[in-house]
């Protein structure tokens, strides 16, 4: 084994895995985000474009009538004529006002498509990531696809925005070194070295300077700036990591204060910030190779035209004008053909990012991943909870409980019990349609709902209505009903707080987070209600006071209670087992003395239901 960091060697792997440019990985995220154009969104998008592109012809044509403006102006400067130089510069004037009105058009269409593009790519990646409850199963396997939410917030916009900016200056690169490459032609003409019989004339030759000039420069700096992709990989990879060690820094702030370990969480901050700072230095020497070429082109480009045009000036065949107005030709070209190689840098950072997002999204459609598996649910067509043929296995294939089928009618109460470990949690996710590996089905009544209640509620910031109802909407229930269930709890004193907003997970105690979340459920009325180890943080008394509560507020709901602290009620309650088997847990039924309202039968594989509700 290394004896590198792990930050190090991990930030290692990205820069390997970024090393090239894979047209397949552009390839899928222009098919992808492609549906802006070809949605319900297609009329603002082929609208926002359309009014960008008019915007950019007619910047371009601004740009010609400034490269007329420079022979209009200097060769009336030539002349030493007056009157004309002062026409020229008050049509300046106007050259520079119909420039900023289409700058302000360009600026505006292009911030709007930006802004829209990255609304409609975010609203599809949402709608996966929270589909089939991505969110939770893409943490499931060892194949977790690293910062999701990164990737939707942060790389969706460094890979929509620039890529705009591309088409902007692909466009205009093209526009303009039609244009130019014309004006070099028509301007320049050709050019004679030597006389007589033995002079050689060379046709275009303002032309073929430009052309020549600039593919040299725009191969030299993809090529000084090769390795500008890989780094630039590795340092977006370093700083979703950072960020991601910062957010559980947060999420785990008690737990890690209480045992003291601020100096171990400072020093795995260090060295992932380290492997940050190291990735950056090396963008920075890329920055500065790349800058070298760049900035030495920069300074030549102005000097060339005039080199290469002064013979024809000094002969007569060229006036200054028309050696101006080629200098800003030639600019333009090179303008154009450059555009490529002074946008590397920027290419690397969006292909970084672009795979990124492509990485999320293969993982929502990957039928081998746990986001995209169908969950294990179905409509029972009667009231009965129906659990078929159920077995569950783990990621990597391996069997965790073995087989089990259950029918359970509305009102039933159910005790599961078995050793730690045996498989009771990953029943009860099962239940809630939540765990991606396995065969069989759980099946509801029509629009039935299975929740789950775990030690920790997730208990959202603002209103406290809106926390005690979620995931209702705040208006589902009056005040009233509101507080009769908090009250139902042992939480009166939060009754009148109900308009208050706050973050409500710090300012209630654990305790009191799970009396909310059984407040919760009162309000909601799942038709089965899983409590796995959900009042951990009460004591014996006040566990079977909150399952009594459920037990007399839900009548109707299917109750499984997980653990053998249950508090449940002897008469009519169910006793299932999970007992430990080579291969896998095996789910087994101890019927109490009277149970006239529960059916449930856990058989083998080869045998199968024989009762049914109300048998």
């Amino acid at each position: 084994m290394s004896d590198r960091p792990l930050a190090e060697q991990a930030q290692d792997e990205a820069e390997r895995s970024g090393r090239s440019f894979e047209p397949a990985v552009a390839r899928k995220f222009l098919i992808f985000s492609g549906g802006f154009w070809r949605g319900n969104t297609r009329t603002i998008a082929v609208g926002l474009t359309l009014m960008l592109a008019l915007g950019l012809v007619l910047r371009l044509g601004v740009d010609v009538a400034v490269n007329r403006w420079n022979r209009w102006f200097f060769d009336a400067l030539e002349r030493r004529d007056a009157h004309s130089a002062g026409v020229a510069v008050l049509a300046f004037l106007v050259l520079v006002m119909a420039a900023a009105a289409v700058g302000v058009l360009i600026v505006v269409m292009r911030e709007r498509l930006q802004v829209r593009w990255r609304e409609w790519f975010t609203a599809r990646l949402l709608d996966r990531w929270l589909a089939r409850h991505a969110f939770y199963r893409l943490g499931l396997s060892g194949t977790d696809i690293a910062n999701p939410e990164y990737r939707i917030s942060d790389d969706v916009r460094m890979a929509t925005e620039p890529l705009v900016d591309f088409a902007i200056g692909l466009f205009t690169a093209l526009l303009a070194f039609v244009t130019f490459i014309g004006i070099l032609w028509s301007v320049g003409g050709s050019y004679t070295i030597g006389s007589g019989e033995g002079g050689v004339t060379i046709p275009a030759f303002m032309v073929l300077g430009a052309l020549l000039y600039g593919t040299f420069a725009s191969v030299l700096v993809p090529l000084v700036g090769r390795r500008l992709a890989p780094v630039a990989a590795a340092k977006n990879e370093a700083e979703a990591r950072f960020r991601s060690q910062m957010i559980r820094l947060r999420e785990n702030a008690e737990a890690i204060a209480l045992a003291g370990g601020e100096g171990h969480a400072r020093a795995g901050l260090d060295s992932t910030y380290g492997g940050l700072v190291r990735h950056w230095l090396a963008l920075v020497r890329q920055h500065g190779r790349v800058t070298w070429v760049m900035n030495a082109n920069t300074a030549l480009i102005p000097v060339v035209p005039l080199v290469l045009a002064a013979p024809k000036y000094l002969s007569g065949d060229l006036s200054l004008g028309q050696v101006m107005q080629l200098a800003s030709a030639f600019a333009q070209v090179q303008m154009a053909m450059a555009w490529l190689a002074d946008h590397y840098w920027r290419v690397a950072e969006w292909f970084a990012s672009a795979r990124r997002v492509i990485e999320l999204t293969t993982a929502f459609d990957d039928p081998a991943s746990p986001a995209s598996a169908a969950p294990l649910r179905g409509t029972s067509g009667d009231p009965a909870l129906h659990v078929a043929g159920l077995r569950l296995d783990d990621g990597e294939g391996r069997t965790i409980i073995a087989h089990a089928d259950i029918v359970a009618g509305p009102g039933d109460r159910i005790q599961l019990d078995g050793e730690a470990g045996v498989g009771k949690s990953v029943l009860a996710r099962a239940l809630a349609g939540l765990w991606p590996w396995g065969t069989g089905a759980v099946l509801l009544p029509t629009g039935g709902r299975v929740t789950v209640l775990t030690p920790h509620p997730f208990i959202p910031d603002g209103p406290l209505e809106a926390a005690v109802l979620f995931p209702q909407p705040a208006e589902s229930r009056s005040h009233d009903e509101i507080a009769r269930a908090l009250s139902a709890v042992g939480l009166d004193a939060l009754a009148g707080r109900l308009g208050q907003s706050g973050r409500w997970e710090a300012l209630l105690s654990t305790g009191d987070q799970q009396r909310l979340s059984v407040a919760r459920m009162l309000l909601m009325r799942p038709d089965v209600l899983v409590l796995d180890e959900a009042f951990s943080a009460l004591g014996d008394a006040a566990q079977s006071a909150m399952i009594a509560v459920l037990d007399d507020g839900l009548p109707d709901t299917v109750l499984i209670v997980v653990g053998a602290r249950s508090g449940l009620p002897a008469r009519g309650t169910r006793r299932l087992v999970l007992t430990a088997g080579p291969d896998g847990a095996i789910l087994t039924d101890e019927p109490a003395p009277a149970t006239p309202a529960l059916a449930l039968v856990v058989t083998d594989p080869p045998r199968h239901p024989t009762r049914a509700p109300g048998a």
